[in-house]
Parts: C-alpha cells; sequence; structure tokens
C-alpha cells in the first residue's frame, strides 16, 4: 500500500497536466510582480496576497490533516485521504505562489515600505524584511517537504507529531507575519489559531465537494462532525477576538474593527456569517445532509465562499483603493484555481494509469 501511493504521487509530478499547473502558476507569478513591484501596478501584488491566503488553505490544511490521521487514525481520513494528499502535494507550488509576496514586500506591507511608522518596540526586531524572509522559507520548506511525504505514503507518527509540532511554531509566526502585518499596530493572540482551523475547514471543505462517493454514508457523517468542530472553532475565535477588542475597552483593538465597520464591510460580513457559517451549521445538524454526498458537497461549497468572504473582510480593508485590492484578488484565485485543477487532472492521471 505504502509503495503504491509512493509511486502515484512521486510519479504523478512527472505528468503533462501537473507541469502545465506549475508552469503557469509560475507564469502568473511573474507576471503579477512584474506588474506590482516593477511597474506601477502594487494592487496587483495586494490582492495576490489575498487570493494566497485564500487559496492557499486548502493544501496546508490538507497537509495538517494528514499527520493528524497518521497520529489518530479513524474513518474520516481513509474518506477523504485520495483529496487530502492531492491537495497536500501541491505545497510546493504554494512555496512558488508565494515568492511575489516575498519580492514585493515594500507594495504591500506599510513596515517594509517604511519602518519608521512602526512604534519604538518589539516589534522593530521582529517586522524586518530579512527575518521575515527566513520565516516564510523555513515554514514553506519544512510544510512542503512534510506534504510530499505524508501525501507520498510515507512517514511515521514519530514524524507526525515532530511535525504537528514544528506546524504550530512556525503557523504562529507566519499567520502574524503575512496576514496580519498589513496593519502592524494590531496585535492577536488567537489570531494564528483561527487561520489554522480555518486551514483545516477548507481542506475539509474541499474533501468534502471533491471526494468519491462510492463509500458508505457513516463515514462521510465523520466528515461531517469535523466540519461542524472546524466551523464552531473559526466562529467562536473570531467572536471572542471581537468581544476581547471592543467590550475590554481597547481603542487600538477596536480601531482595527471600525475600519472594516462601513457599510460595504458590515454587509460582506453578514453574508459570510449568514453563507459561510449559520446555513452550513443548520444544514449540518441534520444528520441525513451529514450523510449524504450531495449534501455535504452542497455544505463544502458555502464553507468555501464563506473562507473566501472571511479572508477578504479580514486583508482587503487595510489597503488603500480596497476594491481594487478585490478586483485583483478575485482574478488571482481564479488564475491559482484553474493552475489547481491543472494539478490535480495531473495527479488524477497518475493516479488512473497506475491502477490501469
Amino acid at each position: 500500500m505504502i509503495a503504491t501511493l509512493r509511486h502515484q504521487t512521486l510519479g504523478a509530478f512527472g505528468r503533462p497536466g501537473v507541469a502545465a499547473g506549475v508552469s503557469l502558476l509560475t507564469l502568473a507569478a511573474a507576471l503579477v510582480l512584474a506588474a506590482g513591484r516593477l511597474g506601477p501596478y502594487p494592487a496587483l501584488l495586494r490582492g495576490w496576497l489575498v487570493a494566497f491566503a485564500i487559496w492557499s488553505c486548502a493544501p496546508i490544511g490538507s497537509m495538517t490533516l494528514l499527520l493528524i490521521h497518521r497520529l489518530t487514525g479513524g474513518r474520516w481520513g481513509v474518506v477523504a485521504g485520495p483529496t487530502l494528499r492531492a491537495l497536500a502535494a501541491m505545497m510546493p507550488l504554494v512555496a512558488i505562489a508565494f515568492l511575489p509576496v516575498l519580492a514585493g514586500l515594500p507594495s504591500i506591507y506599510p513596515w517594509a515600505a517604511d519602518p519608521g511608522q512602526i512604534k519604538p518596540d518589539v516589534a522593530v526586531w521582529y517586522l524586518g524584511q530579512t527575518l521575515f524572509i527566513l520565516r516564510a522559507a523555513v515554514a514553506l520548506a519544512g510544510w512542503s517537504a512534510l506534504a510530499v511525504i505524508f501525501a507520498s505514503g510515507l512517514g511515521g507518527r514519530l514524524l507526525a507529531a515532530l511535525g504537528l509540532a514544528f506546524f504550530g511554531l512556525t503557523i504562529s509566526m507566519v499567520a502574524v507575519d503575512w496576514f496580519l502585518s498589513v496593519e502592524p499596530h494590531y496585535v492577536s493572540t488567537a489570531f494564528a489559531s483561527m487561520i489554522t482551523i480555518q486551514q483545516l475547514l477548507a481542506a475539509l471543505g474541499v474533501a468534502a465537494v471533491f471526494g468519491t462517493s462510492d463509500v458508505a454514508g457513516d463515514a462521510w457523517g465523520d466528515i461531517g462532525m469535523l466540519l461542524m468542530a472546524t466551523l464552531l472553532g473559526v466562529v467562536y475565535l473570531e467572536y471572542m477576538t471581537f468581544v476581547v477588542a471592543w467590550y475590554g475597552d481597547l481603542p487600538h483593538k477596536a480601531a482595527w474593527f471600525l475600519k472594516r465597520a462601513p457599510d460595504a464591510w458590515t454587509g460582506l460580513l453578514m453574508a459570510t456569517f449568514a453563507l459561510g457559517a449559520v446555513l452550513p451549521f443548520a444544514m449540518l445538524l441534520l444528520a441525513r445532509v451529514r450523510r449524504s454526498r450531495a449534501g455535504l458537497r452542497a455544505v463544502g461549497v458555502l464553507l468555501l465562499l464563506g473562507t473566501s468572504l472571511h479572508f477578504a473582510w479580514l486583508i482587503v480593508p487595510a489597503f488603500v483603493r480596497p476594491s481594487a485590492v478585490a478586483l485583483t484578488g478575485l482574478c488571482s484565485l481564479v488564475c491559482l484555481s484553474v493552475a489547481s485543477v491543472l494539478f490535480g487532472r495531473g495527479i488524477a492521471s497518475a493516479e488512473a494509469h497506475h491502477a490501469g
């Protein structure tokens, strides 16, 4: 079994679809970098960051779920395994997709464009371009190695445990670096945890949408319960962050939420909460939905929509001309998604060829 998985996954990297996906993503990243960093369109790089935040959730979350399942076992990992392995195998693409961000730091992050904006505290020592790049490189290299190893069916329980410890350490740093530091004066101790659970939710959502249907309903019911748990985790952490900032009478934190209070952003938040949280949670309360492939697919689509809207609400208001950032982010997300489809077809083609 392990040898089969290893040959399928490693052999897939030579398939035409995989090469096409990597080529498309690399070309798009180069064009965004050239137009955003070297040209007059920095909104392209900011939109790319938003798209990256949304798109990278599923591969990173899938890698984490593979590590968790290697330690705990369970039917859910067997059911979702094929989709999770294909997504985790995309982690090298995630590293490639982040290169425009690393090369365009001053166009995205205010602390990189003008270090004098940062208060003279520990942030001055932490938010430096060299350390930012180093932390990102360590995280992406480590995650890519873990993802390929476990997507290939390799790796034992000890490596899974060490990998989860490594992930917990690195996500705590880079989630703040990549997404929260677009507004360097805002601090949230729960932010990295919320991003982690959002990644798990996105990975499970993709598995619910694209997973094979020739599995007993009880096994898919386990996926439905995990979707409920991760969804509640995201909503709880987001809500408690608001409560602590607002009712704790912390003006510098309340200002972050006030920036997202105008009608357009409030409407986006309400849509995210209704379509991406309340409706799918209500559906998951029904056992027949959790056991139904059609029901879980609908829930997965809603959760992925909610993930996209949530990241847009978190990041886009930090920038000037947010409408331009949102538009370029949408275009970038489409491009990244097309590259993922090509890559996924290459993986599926390799598995079908090996099965034949």
